[in-house]
């Protein structure tokens, strides 16, 4: 389709103006976690790392670290076993019903936070009658993170098929050999991307974290929020911002760079 020099132009200053509104404010929280400004006056009076030393010793900022990253893993973790079976069983077989079961696989990640939030919160206290902690944020978490490697797996074994591990039984190797030699290597990038996305929406999930995290118990982004308007807490606030935005940013990069070798076959 062949575009006028306007038309052209007014396309890339609406790209460019989309783009400055996402990242302009992003860079904004970089900068300011290394302004001596205090009040974050524009445009920055100067560089400190000051910010960054008081970030490093803050209990609660490295209790809420700790937390966010043993949330993530332990997500993650359930997410990639889960969901790797869930796509297996929905590919690969046809059973009565497989259609809403796949629905229901996706559901939790359209539906809203906070009624995923409140959902769990009721289940975990009212019906199950679990306290409310880490393990049930982990619980909370992986139920949209499951989706998340379901998505890159399911994707992968379409592109797949099962002609490679059809002749690997042909040649005489069992399922579990032909898993381990064949299968997986294929899907292993798809499982690291997949994986990968689920740690970095674990990681900076706060809705679900709200309703589901057990009291005396912070995220990162919980931290952020019950300390954003504390003046004396303002620059150390930015910081864990920028550690959040750099920690979320990195396994996205990643995981997009590992989406795109499979016409590779998937290998790494």
């Amino acid at each position: 389709m062949m575009l006028s020099k306007k038309t052209k132009y007014v396309l890339l200053a609406a790209l460019v103006l989309g783009l400055a509104v996402i990242y302009v404010p992003l860079l904004v929280v970089l900068l300011n976690s290394v302004n001596s400004d205090t009040t974050f006056g524009w445009p920055p009076s100067g560089f400190t790392l000051e910010w960054w030393g008081r970030a490093a010793q803050n209990e609660g900022v490295l209790r809420a670290l700790l937390t966010s990253l043993q949330a993530g893993l332990a997500a993650t973790a359930i997410a990639l076993v889960l969901g790797m079976m869930a796509a297996f069983a929905l590919q690969r077989y046809r059973f009565f019903g497989k259609d809403t079961v796949s629905l229901l696989i996706i559901l939790p990640i359209a539906l809203p936070g906070i009624v995923t939030g409140i959902a769990l919160n009721n289940a975990f206290r009212t019906i199950l009658g679990i306290d409310l902690g880490l393990f049930t944020a982990i619980v909370a978490h992986a139920t949209f993170c499951i989706v998340v490697v379901f998505n890159n797996v399911v994707a992968r074994l379409r592109r797949m098929g099962g002609n490679l591990e059809e002749a690997s039984m042909d040649l005489g190797a069992d399922g579990v050999t032909t898993f381990r030699l064949v299968t997986f290597p294929m899907l292993r990038s798809a499982l690291l991307a997949g994986g990968l996305l689920a740690f970095a929406l674990s990681f900076d999930e706060i809705i679900v974290t709200t309703f589901t995290l057990g009291a005396g118990l912070q995220t990162l982004p919980i931290w952020i929020l019950d300390n954003l308007f504390r003046p004396n807490q303002a620059p150390v606030v930015n910081v864990v911002a920028a550690v959040l935005i750099v920690v979320s940013t990195v396994p996205v990069y990643l995981a997009q760079r590992l989406s795109g070798d499979t016409a590779s076959g998937g290998r790494l």
